[in-house]
């Protein structure tokens, strides 16, 4: 699949599918036949009904889970943006192949299949049957300095993240999210955010991995230099993407676009996922309909985000870890909407009066 898309990079442009009208009528029928007054489960509702269209099916579940983390480094970890030291990520590509990372004990936690993919990372990973190696270069260039991605990259890292879901043909997941790693990407996401939405970059940008508040100015402030210096046109998200992101936000980009070709769901993560899915949705917007949103991070970028793709998430917790952890802590409440969706007795089977006319 790789080669194919560099072969042909306009695959981004093929049509996106459209869930099921007709499953999504069925399930939304039943919903008015459960024992129940209409409503009364809110949200549960809508999600159990979303999903029915997404899978085809008037009685949709979720027993096959799709996790994968893409990582890589980003250049403008030089200017100090981040609390922690660049080695991190690598360090943590390793922790994500042991099993000790919090996406990995929630994955587990779901019987959910789990994979971290290394797009390019500054320190080198140790050899694991549990990481998949599609390096393109060991980091982003700074994009303070220069573009973040030459065109070659952005097609790889696009390509990379399309060959994820390319390789789940035949055991299509009922559900697919993705997850990323890299040191200095909150401040590739934010830059990428605030420029395809015209902010300024101090309105989206926030502590990430724990930065203090005058750090955090002179983060915004490194940032819309940046912003200003690339001067992307809000209707460009793949220059936005390619001057100012990072390989694992672009592999996002490529494996949602699948999602949508592919008719797979998607989990939504918090802000650095929801940049991804920004950007996806630009390229093609009929792929918001395969979009749900797991949570609301405490990054304060992520709000903004969410009201341009006109998303309401299921949690709010004040998580920001990133990983893609929030949404898969989001998953057992989806299964227990399409448990209840699917298990619930309607009126007539269990002799119940429905409310009168």
């Amino acid at each position: 699949m790789i080669a194919a898309a560099l072969d042909n990079p306009r695959w981004i442009e093929e049509a996106v599918q459209r869930p099921d009208s007709r499953a999504t009528e069925a399930a939304l029928e039943r919903q008015q036949q459960l024992t129940k007054p209409a409503g009364s489960l809110g949200r549960l509702e809508a999600v159990a009904v979303q999903l029915a269209g997404m899978q085809g099916c008037s009685k949709p579940q979720i027993e096959r889970l799709n996790v994968t983390v893409f990582a890589a480094d980003h250049g403008i970890a030089a200017d100090g943006v981040s609390a922690y030291p660049q080695e991190v990520t690598a360090q943590m590509v390793a922790n994500f192949a042991s099993g000790g990372a919090a996406v990995t004990v929630l994955a587990r936690h779901l019987g959910a299949e789990f994979e971290v993919v290394n797009l390019g990372t500054v320190a080198k990973v140790p050899v694991s049957e549990g990481v998949i190696d599609r390096m393109i270069a060991p980091a982003t260039a700074n994009f303070c300095q220069q573009q973040a991605m030459t065109t070659i990259q952005l097609q790889q890292a696009l390509a990379v993240g399309a060959e994820r879901i390319d390789r789940l043909a035949g055991q299509r997941p009922d559900l697919f999210i993705a997850g990323e790693m890299g040191i200095g990407n909150t401040s590739a996401a934010t830059a990428i955010a605030a420029a395809l939405m015209q902010r300024k970059a101090l309105e989206l940008t926030g502590p990430g991995t724990g930065l203090n508040r005058l750090q955090i100015q002179s983060k915004a402030q490194k940032i819309q230099q940046a912003i200003d210096l690339h001067a992307v046109a809000a209707d460009r998200p793949l220059e936005a993407l390619s001057r100012m992101g990072g390989f694992e936000i672009a592999a996002m980009v490529g494996a949602y676009l699948r999602c949508g070709q592919q008719a797979i769901p998607v989990l939504v993560d918090g802000f650095i996922s929801s940049v991804a899915a920004l950007v996806a949705c630009l390229l093609q917007p009929d792929l918001r309909s395969w979009m749900l949103f797991g949570h609301q991070s405490a990054e304060p970028g992520h709000r903004l985000v969410l009201e341009a793709l006109d998303a309401e998430p299921l949690l709010q917790l004040d998580m920001r870890l990133g990983e893609g952890s929030g949404a898969v802590l989001a998953v057992d409440l989806l299964r227990a909407a399409c448990r209840l969706h699917a298990e619930m007795a309607t009126f007539a089977e269990a002799g119940v009066s429905d409310r009168a006319e």
